[in-house]
């Protein structure tokens, strides 16, 4: 490890060159904030009702036109009185006129108030599926969340044995032709294969992008760079509404979509934008691919990779002797956390919260909107406290540390999942209002906040695989929330009780893990394995955890810490 840090520092460390790099790979994830944000469009459920069948009504009945048809054909509901989305009124057959006997489902199909989230014809209204083919939805949007765990374990591991860019670009081209193969999907059936199929595309994407950014940055750029890219993937999520007016047709909205991941593949497929990474190379016994980025590096920072200072050696000496002790490239498997003590510990830890918030969000987003809301409320809200939980990660991460954030934001979730689940007919709505905004804003942190100390804390020869479980975890709790939609509220409060149960249980958990605030990236599972002190002690980690920098290159006034 302290090569691989020798060897980075040589070349600059985090110049002007890492800092462009990490930067411009903000931008991309505003196309997967369209992607992500493109579910909920796609599979908004309009208000809808039977169309009226003169055919079915009594002879003197058939002539009516407009509502008075409507107002015969269709029972109303509730005190709003509004039209049966399922049903047409039953009229006896052999009476010439005599008032409706019972109900019907619908024999021509449906007609739905448009517009539904901006679009005029979406899949739903395609296909119709609502009522007795209501179930359809919530298996595409399972379908899709499956895609996406899938792709993250999948290729979370193919970043650690064929790099990051590689994958990065081999996803890019996938999505691009998968999602325009969306926009043409001439049935159900084959939306769902290619929807399951595009979510494992944008899940290697957004894993690479993210794993190659953490280790451009230094351990004090890491939560800024890594964490601010939040950001950019809700602005992508808030455009997509827009986008929706525009096109009004999911077909073209799916098409779009699929043209700005084919522009991204026209810039960031370069390795100019996207190179790959130095910090794999190296801990796999790749210095001579490696040389020509860090060569890069170093003279975009001003550093002469021949010759340095009398402190330090030069790039050129240290990558030589680097390459003199790994001649041979070197992978290795996620599988292999298993001869660890301590690392598949904190994966399975950071895996369990991960899943927990992935989970627990839709609760807390029905009990803010316990009725049909529109579907740009909760669109929006969800997207806005996203941005607050963003702002909070990078005014509290470097300065608290990311396990005592880790440790509130669980505690938050709890305490909020707790009291909505006890005080559902005693409290006042706007404390039931008030704790389902907290739960959700925790909840958000919470997701963000485990996977950037999973990738803090997982080696860099198996951090794509060890993210990637941990990001899969989160997906897997989300694809509840659909399962538990079949079930109608009985299936929500199950839900809720045993994703609140699970989070008491994090809660305990999360006092395990160590402290990765201001640490080095680990290279092998051997510094990963280190970072094993109890954080029930005070002060700061030991130094004996992780190798130190050389002590001409450590900060003023730390004794710890290296870079990325």
């Amino acid at each position: 490890m302290e090569s691989e840090t020798r060897v980075l520092r040589a070349a600059g460390g985090f110049g002007r060159a890492r800092r462009l790099l990490a930067a411009a790979s903000w931008l991309p994830c505003v196309a997967l904030g369209l992607a992500l944000g493109s579910e909920p469009l796609l599979t908004a459920l309009p208000a809808h009702h039977c169309r009226p069948d003169p055919a079915l009504l009594p002879p003197a009945l058939r002539g009516l036109r407009g509502s008075a048809l409507l107002d015969a054909s269709v029972p109303r509901l509730g005190p709003a009185r509004a039209p049966s989305p399922c049903l047409l009124l039953r009229y006896p057959e052999s009476a010439s006129r005599a008032r409706p006997n019972g109900t019907r489902p619908c024999t021509r199909g449906w007609h739905y108030a448009l517009p539904a989230a901006g679009l005029l014809r979406s899949p739903v209204t395609q296909w119709n599926l609502v009522c007795e083919d209501g179930w359809k939805v919530p298996l595409e949007q399972t379908s899709h969340l499956l895609g996406w765990l899938l792709g993250c374990v999948l290729l979370g591991a193919g970043c650690d044995w064929f790099g990051r860019r590689a994958v990065f670009v081999a996803s890019l081209v996938l999505a691009t032709g998968l999602g325009a193969s969306e926009a043409l999907a001439a049935s159900f059936p084959a939306l769902l294969a290619l929807r399951l199929l595009h979510g494992g595309a944008l899940a290697g994407f957004s894993l690479a992008l993210y794993v190659a950014r953490l280790e451009l940055c230094d351990p004090p750029h890491r939560l800024v760079f890594s964490v601010a890219a939040g950001l950019f993937s809700v602005l992508g999520t808030l455009l997509l509404p827009g986008l929706a007016l525009l096109a009004q047709d999911w077909r073209l909205l799916q098409g779009l979509s699929a043209l700005v991941t084919g522009l991204l593949l026209l810039f960031w497929g370069f390795p100019s934008l996207f190179p790959e990474s130095p910090c794999w190379l190296l801990a796999t016994g790749q210095p001579a691919r490696a040389r020509k980025i860090l060569w890069h590096f170093a003279e975009a920072g001003g550093v002469d990779p021949e010759h340095s200072s009398e402190e330090e050696s030069s790039l050129a000496m240290e990558l030589d002797m680097l390459g003199a002790g790994s001649p041979q490239p070197q992978y290795h498997s996620v599988l292999e956390l298993q001869q660890t003590c301590v690392a598949w510990r904190n994966g399975l830890i950071l895996g369990f919260s991960s899943l927990i918030c992935g989970g627990i969000r839709a609760s807390f987003l029905r009990s803010l909107t316990p009725s049909e809301p529109a579907f740009y409320q909760p669109y929006f809200l969800g997207a806005g406290l996203e941005v607050v939980a963003t702002v909070f990660l990078l005014l509290t991460g470097d300065r608290w540390g990311r396990r005592p954030v880790l440790l509130l934001g669980t505690l938050v979730v709890g305490l909020a999942s707790l009291m909505l689940l006890a005080g559902t007919q005693y409290l006042p709505e706007w404390t039931m209002l008030s704790l389902s905004v907290l739960g959700l804003l925790a909840s958000q942190a919470v997701s963000a906040l485990s996977s950037l100390f999973a990738a803090e804390i997982f080696p860099t020869v198996i951090r794509g695989a060890g993210l990637g479980l941990v990001l899969g975890a989160g997906f897997l709790g989300q694809a509840a929330a659909p399962l538990a939609a079949l079930q109608a509220r009985s299936g929500f409060f199950l839900h809720h009780i045993v994703f609140t149960s699970f989070t008491i249980l994090a809660l305990l958990c999360v006092l395990l893990l160590p402290e990765s605030r201001g640490r080095g990236l680990p290279v092998s599972l051997q510094d990963a394995d280190r970072l094993c002190r109890s954080p029930l002690r005070g002060g700061r980690p030991d130094a004996d955890h992780l190798p130190l920098l050389p002590s001409s290159a450590r900060p003023a006034g730390r004794q710890w810490g290296q870079d990325g």
